[in-house]
């Protein structure tokens, strides 16, 4: 059994990797048995990425579902997460409650850099579980 390579270091450029596989699909069952594959190489600690990307959008129902793990790197992201900016309380509530009244009500605009374009109740469960992380840091008393 061979171990699965490293991921890069750094950011890979995409457009110049070599190496990619040539995929061609017909149907869902064909899609759906490659998943099985890459899932099954996974868990047997063979799968070599070429790209900038893990599976995890083959994991998007237990990001969307259950609790998120601390210390998670978003790959691609230079520091793995967004947003990170210091920002005064009086400034920062009002910018959140906008932008959870907007998730309550509008489908998302954009797609999400890890998921894809998500629907109105996969943004507002990923919203949920995303705040439930970020919360637990902090300890009224």
């Amino acid at each position: 059994m061979s171990k699965a390579a490293p991921a890069p270091s750094g950011p890979v450029d995409t457009a110049k990797v070599a190496g990619r596989r040539i995929l061609r699909f017909e149907s869902i069952d064909q899609i759906m048995s490659e998943v099985d594959r890459v899932v099954e190489a996974e868990r047997a600690g063979r799968l070599r990425r070429l790209g900038n990307w893990t599976i995890l959008r083959l994991r998007k129902r237990k990001f969307l579902y259950e609790p998120m793990r601390a210390g998670v790197k978003i790959p691609g992201v230079a520091g793995g997460t967004l947003a990170t900016d210091p920002m005064p309380l009086d400034e920062a509530l009002p910018r959140l409650q906008r932008v959870m009244e907007r998730v309550k009500v509008e489908p998302p605009t954009a797609p999400s850099k890890i998921f894809g374009l998500l629907t109105r109740d996969e943004a507002i469960a990923i919203n949920l579980r995303h705040a439930e992380l970020h919360l637990s840091f902090l300890v009224p008393e």
